[in-house]
């Protein structure tokens, strides 16, 4: 019988990568970095686990390496390891894997996560940095965010069940404003935010583990689309017709605005108000806002969950921060950004959620561009490079006791000096760290702020036992009351494991502030 396109492929495919992994290193090439026992053609295939990687890699060294079909990972375990290649030696480090689902047949490569290291994506950044690249650039930003950090507060206190949407659409809501001048809808469901969570849904379901061969074996995305098996096809033009969508359909709505007078200032209307863009430009300038509104908008609900999470298993620090708010602000208002400095413990609270629970556990991969040697070790061209952002949040060489919540070991006192930054950790490395990463933190720090200030978080009765695991994955998705409760999350963002709490204004003045309407 005549072999189909399929098995002709998956036979090649599997006949170079059995060669490649029996051919013998060049005469004086180094070996690679540690890692286990590698076998035959499937190199450490087995050795993967389907679920949190991280954890399974986390006692492997400072830096590890495994291989699966000829393709070489390497894990960094430690902020040292990640410093010397993702940062000191970023001009090799900063290309991203070549990920055919997501990035070829969903589109996704046009968007800063994936876009290729080169030209535009450096164009790209020194925008993005023009807009977030400071506290002091941001601080035209500040009202805006507060106005939806207090829409948010309203929410709460209406349905305080429903928290993890709450703060998913604040996020999303917050990042809309900003990069377009758009303000999503109180009531129902929002056009705009509907399609981002579609979007990003489709993401995850192209780059889950396992999830599409076409990843595994690149080649077979050329397969015509009659050959039994490639209904992947179909979908990854779905895929890009959907995030087509969530790119090009705000930035006709900033332009409608434009033309009717009615455009509210924005990081999308200062890049086309009363200019004559080339094509070029208009492409560049669509995907810079949305890669933000993407990254930005669906990040944000891990760290917030966890925050809620942290104050009911930890009670004794929400008490803590309250106390200093109380000091601090007082009842007469809602905390302000510039209440910062003058509120260290609530600071160092929101810095511990940051490295308690790492919502990127293992981050965005990095590919390396060129061969490198380092500390002896081989590390081939095309090398995947994995930065463990949860082993490194987690390690007792640099943590105090790493799995329990202590906003003190980031104050300073007489006899020690505080512990390593996390933010320094879970935003990235080098060239590829998140562009929006001052606009996350303000926006982190205002909701854990404002919530502390007029709300109560403790343990649920009747919501079961609460642990201090977490879910798989990199991104995320709205999840709703009965996907917390059932556990059955659609999408890989790496959240707290679903649990229950209560949550109630803490005073009949606290009611009054947050129905109080707030003007920009």
């Amino acid at each position: 019988m005549p072999l189909t396109w399929l098995q002709l492929v998956l036979s090649a495919s599997g006949t170079l990568a059995l060669a490649y992994t029996l051919l013998p290193r060049r005469r004086g090439t180094p070996p690679p970095p540690p890692g286990p026992r590698r076998l035959p053609f499937i190199g450490n295939l087995l050795d993967v686990p389907a679920e949190k990687s991280w954890i399974k890699f986390a006692d492997a060294g400072d830096i590890c390496s495994i291989s699966i079909l000829g393709q070489q990972t390497t894990i960094l375990n430690s902020a040292s390891a990640a410093r010397d290649l993702l940062d000191k030696k970023s001009s090799i480090y900063s290309d991203r894997p070549f990920v055919v689902m997501a990035g070829e047949l969903g589109g996704w490569k046009d968007a800063l996560g994936l876009m290729p290291y080169g030209d535009r994506y450096r164009r790209l950044r020194r925008t993005a940095h023009s807009f977030f690249g400071s506290p002091k650039i941001m601080t035209s930003f500040h009202p805006l965010e507060k106005q939806e950090v207090h829409k948010f507060a309203k929410r709460l206190m209406e349905k305080p069940t429903d928290f993890a949407a709450h703060i998913d659409k604040t996020a999303g809501a917050t990042i809309l404003r900003i990069c377009h001048g758009y303000q999503v809808k109180e009531d129902g469901e929002d056009d705009f935010l509907a399609l981002g969570s579609t979007a990003m849904r489709q993401f995850s379901q192209a780059t889950s583990p396992g999830g599409f061969l076409v990843n595994a074996i690149p080649p077979l995305r050329h397969l015509p689309p009659w050959v039994p098996g490639t209904a992947f096809l179909a979908l990854g033009k779905v895929f890009k017709e959907t995030l087509h969508r969530m790119v090009d359909e705000p930035l006709e709505w900033v332009k409608e605005q434009i033309a009717t007078g009615t455009a509210q200032p924005s990081i999308l209307y200062h890049l086309l108000e009363g200019k004559k863009l080339t094509e070029e430009e208009e492409f560049e300038a669509k995907w810079l806002v949305g890669s933000l509104y993407a990254g930005g908008a669906h990040t944000t609900l891990a760290t917030i969950s966890a925050f809620f999470k942290a104050m009911v298993l930890y009670p004794e620090v929400m008490a803590k921060a309250q106390r200093e708010i109380d000091s601090v602000v007082g009842d007469g208002r809602l905390p302000k950004l510039s209440d910062r400095n003058d509120l260290p413990y609530t600071s160092a609270l929101v810095l511990e959620v940051y490295r308690w629970h790492a919502g990127g556990p293992t981050a965005v991969p990095h590919c390396l561009s060129e061969d490198d040697i380092h500390n002896g070790w081989f590390i081939p061209k095309g090398s995947i490079v994995i930065a463990n952002i949860w082993k490194m949040t987690h390690d007792p060489r640099v943590y105090t006791d790493p799995m329990v919540f202590n906003p003190g070991r980031f104050i300073p006192c007489e006899n020690k000096q505080p512990e390593m930054d996390p933010t320094d950790l879970v935003f990235g490395f080098g060239r590829r760290i998140c562009p929006g990463r001052v606009l996350a933190e303000t926006s982190v720090w205002l909701i854990v702020a404002t919530t502390l200030a007029v709300f109560n978080i403790s343990c649920d009765p009747d919501g079961g036992e609460i642990d201090l695991d977490q879910t798989p994955g990199i991104v995320r998705c709205v999840i709703g009351p009965r996907e917390r409760q059932t556990g059955k999350l659609t999408m890989q963002l790496s959240l707290p494991s679903p649990f229950e709490c209560l949550i109630e204004p803490r005073s009949a003045r606290a009611v009054e502030l947050i129905q109080a309407d707030v003007q920009l």
